[in-house]
């Protein structure tokens, strides 16, 4: 009789896990931004291979002449279900992939979209990062999302751009790259001037706490979100998060900037002890209800004080 129950049991208990699983696996959805604008908004958590890597967002661009997506996801995988994301929207082939940066989520999609005849375009400096950063971010990657990495190839954007800005025209749709060297050096957001949206790549995170990486630049941050600010965009593409305006970027992403330089680094360069400053600052209420606030608010001030204090 034990042995008819685990017979019986079995299937359904593989019904139950196959359907579990389906239910956390996430699939890109295209919202609209305005008139031809659409955004993919990732999930806030870390990359997993239910996510297949693409916790930031995307958008395209629908033009007459084709499709200009930003940003490619970060595997093979991923990216199938980006171009299949804009696949239900419209029937214009992808000829643009434009990078805003060279985090792995930004663009190990892009040798998918290149087999499929789009131009993978950035800015110069944004092309050489990915060639330098490649080999650790693939490796990462493998760790991050073990068999659904199959098939991904690092390629770096192999039309780059000089000029900053740097401006782009396809199908009547006007494109400004400008770099922010803010996550990564070399990263740049999209402006849409016509439409005044901004794709702003990791310059801008809304619902969850911005991170600040060994190799990213609070002063460069800073001055860039100013910059940001002076075009009053009415629609913003973050990094993460969901599409929003300028206020919710400011709130949440321009206000930390301002702590992280003109607290945090006015510390700093005030050769105030470094333990004393984090403390003094670990409890900032205007923030903690970002999703990853405890995890990164006391690294973020970390690498702000180091970076002011090496560089006053």
């Amino acid at each position: 009789m034990k042995n008819k129950m685990r017979i019986l049991l079995t299937p359904l208990f593989l019904i139950l896990a196959l359907t579990v699983t389906s239910v956390h696996a996430y699939e890109p959805k295209a919202e609209k931004v305005v008139d031809n604008i659409y955004a993919i908004i990732g999930p806030l958590g870390q990359r997993s291979a239910e996510n297949d890597g693409l916790n930031a967002n995307s958008g395209f661009i629908v033009t007459p002449k084709g499709v200009i997506l930003v940003d490619s996801g970060a595997s093979r995988l991923g990216a199938e279900k980006l171009a299949a994301a804009i696949a239900k929207v419209t029937k214009q082939p992808i000829r643009w992939v434009i990078n805003t940066g060279s985090q792995d989520h930004r663009w190990l999609g892009n040798d998918y979209f290149a087999s499929q005849g789009a131009q993978v375009i950035a800015m110069r400096r944004t092309a050489q990062t990915q060639s330098e950063y490649a080999t650790q971010q693939m490796d990462s990657m493998k760790r991050f999302l073990g068999e659904h990495m199959r098939g991904t190839k690092p390629l770096p954007a192999s039309k780059t751009l000089d000029g900053d800005p740097a401006k782009l025209v396809l199908g009547g749709e006007e494109l400004e790259l400008a770099y922010t060297n803010a996550h990564f050096p070399g990263d740049a957001w999209v402006w849409l001037p016509k439409n005044k949206v901004m794709f702003s790549g990791d310059l801008v995170f809304v619902d969850r706490l911005l991170g600040v990486l060994p190799w990213s630049s609070v002063r460069n941050s800073q001055k860039a979100f100013h910059a940001l600010a002076a075009l009053k965009p009415a629609s913003i593409v973050p990094g993460h998060g969901r599409v929003c305006d300028l206020a919710q970027a400011q709130l949440e992403t321009g206000d930390y900037y301002e702590f992280l330089a003109e607290k945090v680094g006015a510390a700093a360069k005030e050769m105030e002890p470094m333990s004393e400053v984090l403390n003094r600052y670990m409890d900032l209420p205007a923030f903690k209800h970002l999703e990853n606030y405890a995890d990164l608010h006391r690294t973020n001030m970390n690498r702000a004080f180091v970076e002011f204090e090496s560089a006053p």
